[in-house]
């Protein structure tokens, strides 16, 4: 049975909540976790970590509840300049202390043995110099570059590298290596390398993000979300959960889904997405990555309600 014990209790419901997970981003929230969790649950992402104090919260709540725990880099906040790893930089020098952090990082988190640990991908981003970005967030230049200044071939080179290096990973420390797609450019869309890689080397799965594949979209007119989705959902871990909405400009990042948010307003074509995740990817993990405090508890679990009665 699914329901939330809050000041009134909601109604109950047979929710099929065990691929279900939730966000812990800047540290442990007691009241986050008590409002959004339910008791089976899968787990919580955690990013960005400030404290001792919390990671040992969040693993004390996770022993306590029987939660997995995925971690989305950098687990611990202000180790960087950057927040995302420059794995696939042209630059040499840049690209090994991207390793080193990450190395570093994933040796430290042996002791909490998390399930996934996951790296955007591309980074830095690939922009294709044919389409107007100025509607997608960088926090730093140092984030992306032009497709001008790096080659197909390059790209492949650098990514072969990569899976070969988060498999050894992988074996060394027992976790799944995630890379959840930042933008995209033709050298992914309009080529096999990469569903070449992920057969070659099982232990890398993906995450997709369901807002941000709407927004490239509608960015990008040469991408195709749904075209990504049936290709690529097979291989991933888990989707990333969220709504976004675009219009004259893009408003309301990281929005729960609901029914009512229709295409028709400017929202992602949430159910659509939904229906091919189920066709491609039945047991796939579900991370709600919205703001829930937009939401009042009726209308999160409703939010739950929802998805589960499309997937399951």
């Amino acid at each position: 049975m699914f329901y939330r014990m809050g000041r009134h209790e909601l109604r109950k419901q047979v929710i099929q909540i065990q691929q279900f997970m939730i966000g812990q981003y800047g540290g442990y929230e007691e009241h986050k976790f008590n409002r959004d969790f339910r008791e089976g649950f899968h787990g919580i992402e955690a990013c960005s970590f400030t404290s001792d104090e919390d990671v040992l919260a969040l693993k004390n709540a996770a022993q306590s509840h029987g939660f997995r725990i995925g971690v989305h880099f950098p687990f611990r906040a202000g180790r960087s300049p950057l927040r995302d790893a420059l794995l696939l930089s042209t630059d040499e020098a840049e690209r090994e202390e991207a390793y080193r952090l990450v190395a570093a990082e994933l040796e430290e988190l042996a002791g909490l043995k998390p399930e996934y640990v996951l790296f955007h991908y591309p980074k830095p981003v690939i922009l294709d110099e044919r389409v107007n970005w100025n509607g997608w967030r960088f926090a730093d230049s140092r984030e992306y570059i032009c497709e001008s200044d790096i080659s197909s071939e390059e790209l492949e080179d650098l990514t072969r590298r990569l899976f070969e290096w988060l498999a050894a990973q992988s074996s060394r420390y027992s976790f799944t290596p995630v890379l959840e797609f930042d933008a995209l450019n033709r050298y992914v869309y309009e080529h096999d390398f990469l569903e070449q890689l992920l057969q070659e080397f099982p232990q890398v799965n993906l995450c997709l993000d369901t807002a941000r594949l709407y927004l490239q979209e509608r960015l990008d007119p040469y991408f195709d979300a749904k075209s990504i989705l049936h290709t690529y959902t097979k291989y991933a871990h888990l989707i990333h959960l969220s709504n976004v909405q675009v219009q004259e400009e893009v408003r309301n990042s990281h929005h729960p889904v609901l029914p009512e948010l229709s295409p028709r307003d400017g929202w992602a074509p949430i159910e659509e997405y939904l229906h091919i995740i189920r066709s491609c990817n039945p047991t796939v993990k579900i991370m709600f990555e919205h703001r829930s405090d937009l939401l009042t508890e009726e209308d999160l679990l409703r939010c739950y309600e929802w998805v589960n009665g499309i997937l399951y």
